[in-house]
């Protein structure tokens, strides 16, 4: 394990964890030495295979439950069974996404928006990290507190062709994440978002516009490179330690200074 701030006995619950951005961050945590309950959607093969995985490097227990993110009530009952496998809840990273039938109406030009896609997309960006991050917020009060994020990115700051659906969701989760840190606060609970640029992952390599996309960030990144889940991993992790104590209600742009250029 690298020489990093041990979190070994307390526990990690981060939506939307089997790849990309999601699976760094797992890893970044168990490195770290946390208990891990994470979720998956469809591939429960892939979320065993990596809570073996992590449960045998890391020796940290690990454990995988199916979740829709597109039904935020149920996470009420997702803490239930956490609560039966986990003694404590110390983090919550909110990070769980759409994607394919469930987003049409809501990923395309502004005249092609519908209320149906529009609306998938708040309820998974928006009403899953309220209804996850309440029930999250329930456990941390009885240790003392703990760190919330929510993954946001930066199609609310920078034009991105299609992704107005996705984009005002994230403004509108970044809103609710300053909200939560005033009011849970008191509890010695921390909220922050994590907003990332285009991070090279398997969903950015579905669009049909990959390969332009991923050359226009290199072109506008100083680094001149895309990003990479590991990227967020880092700051999604730094954010739960005591280094960011007095940290809280704040978006972190991470976008290898893409949004300047």
């Amino acid at each position: 394990m690298n020489q990093c701030e041990s979190m070994k006995g307390k526990t990690l619950v981060i939506s939307g964890a089997t790849r990309g951005i999601g699976k760094a961050i797992l890893y970044r945590f168990a490195e770290a030495g946390a208990d891990i309950a994470f979720t998956y959607n469809s591939n429960e093969k892939e979320a065993e295979k990596i809570a073996t995985d992590v449960k045998e490097r890391f020796g940290i227990r690990a454990v995988a439950y199916q979740l829709n993110i597109l039904e935020p009530e149920t996470y009420k009952d997702l803490f239930k069974l956490i609560d039966e496998d986990f003694k404590r809840v110390d983090y919550f990273v909110s990070n769980a996404i759409i994607s394919g039938r469930s987003v049409v109406g809501g990923f395309g030009p502004f005249m092609r928006l519908k209320p149906r896609g529009l609306n998938n997309i708040f309820t998974a960006t928006v009403s899953a990290f309220v209804v996850g991050a309440q029930e999250a917020a329930k456990r941390m009060e009885k240790v003392g507190g703990g760190s919330i994020v929510s993954l946001s990115s930066t199609g609310n700051l920078v034009y991105t062709p299609n992704y107005a659906g996705h984009g005002t969701s994230k403004a509108a989760v970044e809103t609710m994440v300053k909200y939560a840190a005033a009011e849970l606060g008191e509890k010695g609970i921390r909220v922050n978002a994590v907003s990332g640029g285009p991070i090279d992952t398997d969903a950015l390599k579905a669009f049909p516009n990959y390969e332009e996309v991923k050359a226009e960030v290199v072109a506008r990144s100083p680094l001149n490179r895309m990003g990479l889940p590991e990227d967020l991993a880092g700051m999604c992790w730094f954010l739960c330690t005591k280094e960011c104590s007095w940290l809280t209600g704040q978006t972190i742009v991470i976008d290898g200074g893409t949004s300047f250029i």
